[in-house]
């Protein structure tokens, strides 16, 4: 995804065993934005019968810190997941080259 020029959303969902079932990419976007939705990444999961998802999403800035609005969803995410017993494991920043990761930033619940 470094190399991607676009803001893209992509999710691996895991089994129990966190084995990865499925990668895809869940959203394409601009230069700057790709829209997430709660409900469909959760549907999506359910689809696919993962139990743990990991959200990773690019930024073509590079620059890898968190926007307000990508903590809320989430954070959004997290909580309409475990309603149904699905775990959020991480959310993934990519950047040129280098990575960050909400669960050992702190930002997920």
């Amino acid at each position: 995804m470094a190399g991607v020029a676009r803001e893209q959303f992509r999710i691996l969902f895991l089994n129990r065993k966190n084995v990865v079932i499925v990668d895809e990419v869940h959203q394409e976007g601009t230069i700057d934005h790709a829209p997430v939705y709660p409900r469909e990444v959760v549907k999506r999961a359910l689809e696919v019968g993962a139990s743990a998802p990991i959200l990773v999403h690019k930024h073509p800035s590079g620059d890898l810190t968190p926007l307000a609005a990508d903590v809320a969803m989430t954070r959004y995410i997290a909580a309409a997941a475990k309603v149904i017993d699905i775990s959020l494991h991480d959310h993934i920043v990519i950047g040129a080259n280098r990575h960050t990761s909400f669960r050992a930033a702190g930002l997920l619940p």
